[in-house]
């Protein structure tokens, strides 16, 4: 790498990193209020008598209601992409987004070469977003699903003798 090429990059840098910012406290307080929801749906119910297809309808919304937030933020990116001009068309910038977004980059698509370091960065926000909400559909796994071997009797317990 030249260092010649970093000034080069600087943009990417002023763009990107805000952007990664904004995403994760947005994607912060979106969870918050999803798990205000979920928390409000629980409310009044004793944990040891969810159903399992209510635990299964409360972790599928969840994990639907986080699809639509990460698309939401690839749609930030896209919308970045065409206001600076990196990317032709609304399709392509979302596409792109996703794929970046997502680390799946199969789509024969690239941003204009000014500003490919903020496609990289927009994979590292991914990494950040995905790791956010697994940690949240962890935890909401674990408030739904009920816990038969909490007063100790289930085939998890240790055998005493």
């Amino acid at each position: 790498m030249d260092p010649r090429d970093l000034p080069a990059w600087g943009a990417d840098w002023a763009w990107g990193l805000p952007l990664i910012v904004l995403c994760v406290v947005f994607h912060a307080y979106a969870l918050g209020l999803i798990n205000q929801d979920v928390n409000s749906r629980l409310r009044g119910r004793q944990r040891s008598r969810y159903s399992p297809l209510f635990a299964n309808f409360v972790i599928g919304g969840t994990a639907l209601a986080a699809s639509i937030l990460h698309a939401f933020e690839a749609g930030i990116w896209a919308t970045a992409y065409r206001f600076l001009g990196a990317s032709l068309d609304t399709r392509s910038a979302m596409l792109y987004s996703l794929n970046a977004l997502t680390s799946y980059g199969h789509a024969d698509i690239h941003l204009s070469p000014h500003w490919a370091m903020m496609g990289a960065m927009e994979a590292l926000n991914g990494w950040i977003l995905f790791g956010l909400t697994t940690a949240f559909l962890f935890g909401i796994v674990q408030k739904v699903w009920p816990q038969h071997t909490a007063h100790g009797s289930g085939p998890t317990d240790p055998d005493p003798g």
